[in-house]
Protein backbone atom coordinates (compact mmCIF):
# COMPACT_ATOMS: atom_id res chain seq x y z
CA UNK A 1 0.00 0.00 0.00
CA UNK A 2 1.55 3.29 -0.80
CA UNK A 3 2.05 6.10 1.77
CA UNK A 4 0.23 8.74 0.95
CA UNK A 5 -2.88 5.82 1.20
CA UNK A 6 -1.94 4.57 3.77
CA UNK A 7 -1.79 7.38 6.07
CA UNK A 8 -4.98 8.96 4.55
CA UNK A 9 -6.70 5.43 5.73
CA UNK A 10 -5.25 5.40 8.82
CA UNK A 11 -5.27 9.49 9.61
CA UNK A 12 -8.48 10.71 7.43
CA UNK A 13 -7.89 13.87 8.63
CA UNK A 14 -4.53 14.16 7.28
CA UNK A 15 -6.27 14.53 3.81
CA UNK A 16 -7.32 17.68 4.35
CA UNK A 17 -5.09 19.80 3.28
CA UNK A 18 -5.77 22.40 4.95
CA UNK A 19 -6.34 20.47 8.47
CA UNK A 20 -2.89 19.60 7.28
CA UNK A 21 -1.29 22.68 7.06
CA UNK A 22 -2.85 24.14 10.43
CA UNK A 23 -1.44 21.05 12.18
CA UNK A 24 2.24 21.43 11.25
CA UNK A 25 2.47 24.74 12.12
CA UNK A 26 0.40 24.76 15.87
CA UNK A 27 2.71 21.47 16.37
CA UNK A 28 5.53 23.77 15.80
CA UNK A 29 3.97 26.67 18.19
CA UNK A 30 2.94 24.02 20.82
CA UNK A 31 6.53 23.19 21.20
CA UNK A 32 7.23 26.28 22.67
CA UNK A 33 3.94 27.01 24.52
CA UNK A 34 5.09 23.79 26.58
CA UNK A 35 8.64 25.55 27.23
CA UNK A 36 6.82 28.30 28.81
CA UNK A 37 4.07 26.31 30.36
CA UNK A 38 6.88 23.83 32.05
CA UNK A 39 9.05 27.53 32.93
CA UNK A 40 6.68 29.97 34.22
CA UNK A 41 5.91 27.81 37.20
CA UNK A 42 9.59 26.72 37.91
CA UNK A 43 10.34 30.26 37.73
CA UNK A 44 7.48 31.38 40.16
CA UNK A 45 8.56 28.66 42.85
CA UNK A 46 11.99 29.56 42.38
CA UNK A 47 11.18 33.44 43.11
CA UNK A 48 8.68 32.81 46.50
CA UNK A 49 8.86 29.10 47.12
CA UNK A 50 5.43 29.29 48.11
CA UNK A 51 3.39 26.36 46.66
CA UNK A 52 0.57 28.92 47.23
CA UNK A 53 1.53 31.21 44.74
CA UNK A 54 1.09 28.30 42.03
CA UNK A 55 -1.85 27.82 42.66
CA UNK A 56 -2.75 31.44 42.35
CA UNK A 57 -1.10 31.75 39.02
CA UNK A 58 -2.98 28.65 38.33
CA UNK A 59 -6.03 30.66 39.48
CA UNK A 60 -5.41 33.75 37.01
CA UNK A 61 -4.76 31.50 34.15
CA UNK A 62 -7.98 29.82 34.33
CA UNK A 63 -10.50 32.52 35.87
CA UNK A 64 -11.19 34.17 32.68
CA UNK A 65 -12.62 30.64 31.62
CA UNK A 66 -14.91 31.28 34.47
CA UNK A 67 -16.36 34.67 32.66
CA UNK A 68 -15.70 34.27 29.42
CA UNK A 69 -15.82 30.75 28.06
CA UNK A 70 -19.93 30.65 27.85
CA UNK A 71 -20.30 33.95 26.21
CA UNK A 72 -17.25 33.47 24.07
CA UNK A 73 -19.29 30.10 22.64
CA UNK A 74 -22.02 32.40 21.70
CA UNK A 75 -19.16 34.79 19.80
CA UNK A 76 -17.41 32.40 18.22
CA UNK A 77 -20.60 31.22 16.57
CA UNK A 78 -21.26 34.64 14.91
CA UNK A 79 -17.69 35.22 13.47
CA UNK A 80 -15.21 33.55 11.05
CA UNK A 81 -13.27 31.06 13.35
CA UNK A 82 -10.11 31.19 11.50
CA UNK A 83 -9.90 34.75 12.04
CA UNK A 84 -10.91 34.75 15.80
CA UNK A 85 -7.76 31.90 16.32
CA UNK A 86 -5.45 34.28 14.26
CA UNK A 87 -6.41 37.06 16.43
CA UNK A 88 -6.19 35.70 19.43
CA UNK A 89 -2.88 33.86 18.71
CA UNK A 90 -1.61 37.22 18.42
CA UNK A 91 -2.12 38.41 21.61
CA UNK A 92 -0.95 34.97 23.23
CA UNK A 93 2.21 35.76 21.15
CA UNK A 94 2.11 39.61 22.87
CA UNK A 95 2.05 37.51 26.21
CA UNK A 96 4.71 35.76 25.70
CA UNK A 97 7.31 38.61 24.60
CA UNK A 98 6.51 40.49 27.35
CA UNK A 99 7.00 37.63 29.75
CA UNK A 100 10.05 37.06 28.14
CA UNK A 101 11.25 40.93 28.53
CA UNK A 102 10.66 40.91 32.04
CA UNK A 103 12.67 38.43 32.86
CA UNK A 104 15.44 38.70 30.84
CA UNK A 105 15.75 42.28 32.27
CA UNK A 106 15.75 40.72 35.78
CA UNK A 107 12.18 42.87 36.15
CA UNK A 108 9.77 39.90 36.69
CA UNK A 109 8.00 39.28 40.01
CA UNK A 110 5.10 37.20 41.38
CA UNK A 111 3.24 39.53 40.19
CA UNK A 112 3.62 40.52 36.97
CA UNK A 113 3.60 36.64 36.17
CA UNK A 114 0.09 36.49 37.83
CA UNK A 115 -1.15 39.33 35.67
CA UNK A 116 0.24 38.18 32.62
CA UNK A 117 -1.13 34.62 33.25
CA UNK A 118 -4.64 36.25 33.61
CA UNK A 119 -4.18 38.26 29.86
CA UNK A 120 -3.21 34.62 28.54
CA UNK A 121 -6.31 32.93 30.27
CA UNK A 122 -8.53 35.60 28.83
CA UNK A 123 -7.40 34.70 25.30
CA UNK A 124 -7.58 31.15 25.52
CA UNK A 125 -10.61 30.88 26.83
CA UNK A 126 -11.66 32.36 23.55
CA UNK A 127 -9.29 30.44 20.92
CA UNK A 128 -9.83 26.82 22.42
CA UNK A 129 -13.52 27.50 21.59
CA UNK A 130 -12.76 28.63 18.38
CA UNK A 131 -10.10 26.06 17.40
CA UNK A 132 -12.40 23.21 18.14
CA UNK A 133 -15.26 24.48 16.06
CA UNK A 134 -13.24 25.32 13.67
CA UNK A 135 -11.78 21.23 13.09
CA UNK A 136 -15.07 19.78 11.50
CA UNK A 137 -14.72 23.09 8.91
CA UNK A 138 -11.54 21.85 8.08
CA UNK A 139 -12.27 18.18 7.66
CA UNK A 140 -15.73 17.30 8.42
CA UNK A 141 -17.71 15.77 10.87
CA UNK A 142 -16.98 11.94 9.52
CA UNK A 143 -13.11 12.83 9.74
CA UNK A 144 -13.72 14.71 13.00
CA UNK A 145 -12.83 12.24 16.02
CA UNK A 146 -9.53 11.81 14.19
CA UNK A 147 -8.82 15.42 13.75
CA UNK A 148 -9.61 15.96 17.89
CA UNK A 149 -7.17 12.59 17.99
CA UNK A 150 -4.46 14.25 15.82
CA UNK A 151 -4.45 17.53 17.63
CA UNK A 152 -4.35 15.52 21.03
CA UNK A 153 -0.98 13.89 19.41
CA UNK A 154 1.06 16.83 18.67
CA UNK A 155 0.02 18.48 21.44
CA UNK A 156 0.72 16.07 24.01
CA UNK A 157 4.45 15.27 21.69
CA UNK A 158 4.97 18.89 22.00
CA UNK A 159 4.64 18.37 26.32
CA UNK A 160 7.33 15.72 25.57
CA UNK A 161 9.82 18.03 23.31
CA UNK A 162 8.63 21.26 25.31
CA UNK A 163 10.36 20.22 28.41
CA UNK A 164 12.84 18.49 26.98
CA UNK A 165 13.75 21.83 25.30
CA UNK A 166 13.44 23.58 28.93
CA UNK A 167 16.27 22.20 30.78
CA UNK A 168 19.37 23.43 28.48
CA UNK A 169 17.70 27.06 28.36
CA UNK A 170 17.85 26.39 32.58
CA UNK A 171 21.32 24.87 32.94
CA UNK A 172 23.33 26.29 29.83
CA UNK A 173 21.78 29.85 30.42
CA UNK A 174 22.76 31.09 33.76
CA UNK A 175 20.30 33.38 34.95
CA UNK A 176 18.68 34.20 32.20
CA UNK A 177 17.37 30.55 30.85
CA UNK A 178 14.14 30.83 31.84
CA UNK A 179 13.77 34.13 29.90
CA UNK A 180 14.72 32.93 26.43
CA UNK A 181 12.70 30.13 27.04
CA UNK A 182 9.63 32.64 27.01
CA UNK A 183 11.37 33.91 23.79
CA UNK A 184 11.44 30.99 22.24
CA UNK A 185 7.53 30.43 22.70
CA UNK A 186 7.07 33.99 21.58
CA UNK A 187 8.54 33.89 18.24
CA UNK A 188 6.47 30.04 17.78
CA UNK A 189 3.36 31.86 17.68
CA UNK A 190 4.62 33.34 13.99
CA UNK A 191 4.89 29.84 12.92
CA UNK A 192 0.60 28.72 13.80
CA UNK A 193 -0.14 32.29 12.92
CA UNK A 194 1.50 32.39 9.00
CA UNK A 195 0.12 28.83 8.90
CA UNK A 196 -3.48 30.26 9.55
CA UNK A 197 -3.34 32.40 6.63
CA UNK A 198 -2.91 29.62 3.92
CA UNK A 199 -5.70 27.94 5.52
CA UNK A 200 -9.51 27.52 3.91
CA UNK A 201 -12.48 25.94 5.64
CA UNK A 202 -14.03 24.20 2.97
CA UNK A 203 -17.02 22.98 5.35
CA UNK A 204 -17.87 26.28 6.85
CA UNK A 205 -21.59 26.34 7.46
CA UNK A 206 -22.69 29.68 6.37
CA UNK A 207 -24.84 30.98 8.97
CA UNK A 208 -27.53 33.66 8.59
CA UNK A 209 -26.43 37.05 10.50
CA UNK A 210 -28.71 38.09 12.94
CA UNK A 211 -28.58 40.38 16.31
CA UNK A 212 -26.63 39.01 19.23
CA UNK A 213 -28.95 37.75 21.75
CA UNK A 214 -26.71 35.99 24.87
CA UNK A 215 -29.63 35.33 26.60
CA UNK A 216 -31.62 33.34 24.09
CA UNK A 217 -28.47 31.63 22.63
CA UNK A 218 -27.20 30.37 26.19
CA UNK A 219 -30.83 29.12 27.02
CA UNK A 220 -30.80 27.42 23.83
CA UNK A 221 -27.92 25.33 23.88
CA UNK A 222 -28.44 24.85 27.91
CA UNK A 223 -32.09 23.22 26.92
CA UNK A 224 -30.17 20.78 24.85
CA UNK A 225 -27.43 20.30 27.25
CA UNK A 226 -30.31 19.20 29.97
CA UNK A 227 -32.54 16.95 27.63
CA UNK A 228 -29.31 15.10 26.18
CA UNK A 229 -28.27 13.55 29.98
CA UNK A 230 -25.01 11.79 28.55
CA UNK A 231 -23.60 15.25 27.51
CA UNK A 232 -24.75 16.99 30.49
CA UNK A 233 -22.89 14.01 32.48
CA UNK A 234 -20.26 14.33 30.69
CA UNK A 235 -19.65 17.92 31.38
CA UNK A 236 -19.92 17.42 35.16
CA UNK A 237 -17.23 14.95 34.93
CA UNK A 238 -15.26 17.87 33.16
CA UNK A 239 -16.01 19.99 36.05
CA UNK A 240 -14.78 17.35 38.56
CA UNK A 241 -11.40 16.86 36.67
CA UNK A 242 -11.03 20.81 36.17
CA UNK A 243 -11.57 21.61 40.13
CA UNK A 244 -9.72 18.71 41.41
CA UNK A 245 -7.69 17.31 38.66
CA UNK A 246 -5.63 20.24 36.99
CA UNK A 247 -4.80 22.38 39.82
CA UNK A 248 -2.99 19.02 41.13
CA UNK A 249 -0.69 18.94 38.44
CA UNK A 250 0.15 22.84 39.37
CA UNK A 251 1.97 21.21 41.82
CA UNK A 252 4.79 19.63 40.04
CA UNK A 253 7.40 21.78 40.74
CA UNK A 254 6.94 20.96 44.58
CA UNK A 255 7.79 17.27 43.97
CA UNK A 256 10.68 18.51 41.80
CA UNK A 257 12.07 21.20 44.97
CA UNK A 258 10.84 19.56 47.67
CA UNK A 259 9.68 16.09 47.61
CA UNK A 260 12.44 14.71 45.84
CA UNK A 261 15.37 16.91 46.76
CA UNK A 262 18.44 15.82 47.73
CA UNK A 263 20.60 18.05 50.78
CA UNK A 264 23.32 20.07 48.70
CA UNK A 265 22.07 19.69 45.03
CA UNK A 266 22.91 22.21 43.00
CA UNK A 267 19.69 24.40 41.12
CA UNK A 268 20.78 22.92 37.87
CA UNK A 269 19.45 19.13 39.58
CA UNK A 270 16.58 20.53 40.72
CA UNK A 271 15.76 22.03 36.98
CA UNK A 272 16.61 18.91 35.56
CA UNK A 273 14.25 16.98 37.57
CA UNK A 274 10.85 19.25 36.50
CA UNK A 275 11.87 19.01 32.99
CA UNK A 276 11.69 15.24 33.71
CA UNK A 277 8.93 14.89 35.14
CA UNK A 278 6.98 17.32 32.52
CA UNK A 279 8.61 15.16 29.95
CA UNK A 280 7.52 11.76 31.16
CA UNK A 281 3.97 13.20 31.93
CA UNK A 282 4.38 13.61 28.24
CA UNK A 283 5.58 10.97 27.20
CA UNK A 284 2.37 9.09 28.41
CA UNK A 285 0.05 11.50 27.01
CA UNK A 286 1.38 11.22 23.32
CA UNK A 287 1.10 7.46 23.47
CA UNK A 288 -2.42 7.65 24.82
CA UNK A 289 -2.94 10.21 21.89
CA UNK A 290 -1.03 8.43 19.04
CA UNK A 291 -3.25 5.11 19.90
CA UNK A 292 -6.20 7.05 19.77
CA UNK A 293 -5.17 8.66 16.22
CA UNK A 294 -4.01 5.72 14.92
CA UNK A 295 -6.33 3.04 15.86
CA UNK A 296 -9.75 4.72 16.72
CA UNK A 297 -10.75 2.27 19.37
CA UNK A 298 -14.52 1.26 19.58
CA UNK A 299 -16.14 1.17 22.81
CA UNK A 300 -15.52 4.95 23.86
CA UNK A 301 -17.40 4.74 26.50
CA UNK A 302 -15.62 1.82 28.26
CA UNK A 303 -12.50 3.64 26.77
CA UNK A 304 -13.54 6.84 29.14
CA UNK A 305 -13.83 4.40 32.64
CA UNK A 306 -10.55 3.07 31.45
CA UNK A 307 -8.68 6.39 30.97
CA UNK A 308 -10.45 8.21 34.40
CA UNK A 309 -9.39 5.37 36.52
CA UNK A 310 -5.69 5.37 35.49
CA UNK A 311 -5.65 8.91 36.26
CA UNK A 312 -7.44 8.97 39.80
CA UNK A 313 -5.24 6.15 41.11
CA UNK A 314 -2.63 7.14 39.76
CA UNK A 315 -2.88 10.61 41.54
CA UNK A 316 -3.39 9.04 44.99
CA UNK A 317 -0.60 6.43 44.46
CA UNK A 318 1.53 10.04 43.30
CA UNK A 319 1.15 10.81 47.59
CA UNK A 320 3.72 7.45 48.45
CA UNK A 321 6.57 9.11 46.11
CA UNK A 322 9.52 9.70 47.67
CA UNK A 323 12.22 8.35 44.16
CA UNK A 324 12.38 9.84 41.25
CA UNK A 325 12.20 6.56 39.34
CA UNK A 326 8.78 5.60 40.55
CA UNK A 327 8.12 9.43 40.47
CA UNK A 328 8.38 8.90 36.85
CA UNK A 329 6.62 6.52 36.01
CA UNK A 330 3.57 7.72 37.80
CA UNK A 331 3.65 10.63 35.71
CA UNK A 332 3.65 8.59 32.61
CA UNK A 333 0.27 6.88 34.03
CA UNK A 334 -1.20 10.08 35.01
CA UNK A 335 -0.24 11.59 31.08
CA UNK A 336 -1.78 8.55 29.81
CA UNK A 337 -4.74 8.43 31.76
CA UNK A 338 -5.73 11.76 31.10
CA UNK A 339 -5.22 12.63 27.71
CA UNK A 340 -7.56 9.27 27.48
CA UNK A 341 -10.19 10.65 29.26
CA UNK A 342 -9.93 14.29 28.04
CA UNK A 343 -9.56 13.08 24.03
CA UNK A 344 -12.88 10.59 24.88
CA UNK A 345 -14.98 13.22 26.64
CA UNK A 346 -13.60 15.84 23.39
CA UNK A 347 -14.08 13.51 20.97
CA UNK A 348 -18.06 12.12 22.61
CA UNK A 349 -19.22 16.11 23.09
CA UNK A 350 -18.58 17.28 19.61
CA UNK A 351 -19.89 14.09 18.19
CA UNK A 352 -23.28 14.29 19.74
CA UNK A 353 -23.63 18.11 19.56
CA UNK A 354 -25.25 19.77 16.25
CA UNK A 355 -23.67 22.05 14.20
CA UNK A 356 -25.45 24.75 14.86
CA UNK A 357 -24.73 25.17 18.27
CA UNK A 358 -21.48 23.50 18.51
CA UNK A 359 -19.93 26.43 20.13
CA UNK A 360 -21.76 27.16 22.43
CA UNK A 361 -21.80 23.21 24.30
CA UNK A 362 -18.75 22.86 23.68
CA UNK A 363 -17.63 26.46 25.47
CA UNK A 364 -19.83 24.80 27.94
CA UNK A 365 -17.82 21.69 28.44
CA UNK A 366 -14.31 24.44 28.45
CA UNK A 367 -16.07 25.95 31.39
CA UNK A 368 -16.82 23.11 33.28
CA UNK A 369 -13.05 21.64 32.24
CA UNK A 370 -11.15 25.11 33.07
CA UNK A 371 -13.91 27.86 34.22
CA UNK A 372 -13.94 26.32 37.61
CA UNK A 373 -9.96 25.31 37.83
CA UNK A 374 -9.39 28.81 39.70
CA UNK A 375 -11.35 27.96 43.12
CA UNK A 376 -9.71 24.49 42.67
CA UNK A 377 -5.88 26.38 42.03
CA UNK A 378 -6.60 27.73 45.16
CA UNK A 379 -8.14 25.26 47.47
CA UNK A 380 -5.42 23.08 45.98
CA UNK A 381 -2.65 25.33 46.78
CA UNK A 382 -4.03 26.18 50.49
CA UNK A 383 -4.11 22.20 51.13
CA UNK A 384 -0.70 21.80 49.70
CA UNK A 385 1.04 24.69 52.15
CA UNK A 386 -1.40 23.55 55.04
CA UNK A 387 -1.03 20.18 55.22
CA UNK A 388 2.01 19.03 52.77
CA UNK A 389 1.57 18.14 48.90
CA UNK A 390 1.39 14.40 48.98
CA UNK A 391 -1.44 14.37 51.72
CA UNK A 392 -2.99 16.86 48.96
CA UNK A 393 -2.01 14.54 46.45
CA UNK A 394 -3.61 11.46 48.22
CA UNK A 395 -7.47 13.50 49.11
CA UNK A 396 -7.39 15.14 45.51
CA UNK A 397 -6.78 11.66 43.85
CA UNK A 398 -9.79 10.06 46.34
CA UNK A 399 -11.95 13.05 45.74
CA UNK A 400 -12.07 12.54 41.64
CA UNK A 401 -12.31 8.71 42.03
CA UNK A 402 -15.87 9.01 44.36
CA UNK A 403 -17.37 11.60 42.26
CA UNK A 404 -16.68 10.03 38.89
CA UNK A 405 -17.29 6.94 40.45
CA UNK A 406 -21.20 8.49 41.32
CA UNK A 407 -22.01 9.83 37.97
CA UNK A 408 -20.96 6.71 36.36
CA UNK A 409 -23.03 4.67 38.73
CA UNK A 410 -25.86 7.50 37.88
CA UNK A 411 -25.50 7.31 34.52
CA UNK A 412 -24.71 4.05 32.98
CA UNK A 413 -25.45 4.60 29.12
CA UNK A 414 -22.12 6.71 29.18
CA UNK A 415 -20.12 3.32 29.52
CA UNK A 416 -22.42 1.70 26.55
CA UNK A 417 -21.70 4.79 23.79
CA UNK A 418 -20.10 3.29 21.14
CA UNK A 419 -20.25 -0.45 21.93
Amino acid sequence: MPLKTFLSSRFPALASRDYAIFWVGQFLSLIGTWMQTTTQPYLAYRISGSPFDLGLIGMASTLPTFFLALPGGVLVERFDRRKTVIAMQAIMMVQAFILAILTLSGMIQIWHIILLSFLLGTASAIEITARQAMFVELVGKEALPNAIALQATIFNAARVIGPSLMAPFLIFIKGNGEGYAFLANAISYLIVIGSLFFVRTPFKIIREKTKINFIGDLKESWQYISSTRAVLMIILMAVVVGFIGFPMLQQIPVFARDVLAVAGEPEADIATRNSLIFTFQGIGALIAAFSLAAFNPKGKGKLLVAGQLIFTISIMLLAFSKFLPFTLAIFIMIGFGMVSTLATMNTLIQLEVPNEIRGRVFSAYLWGLQGISPFGNLLIGWMASEWGVLVTTFIAGASILLLIGLIHLKTPEIRRIGT
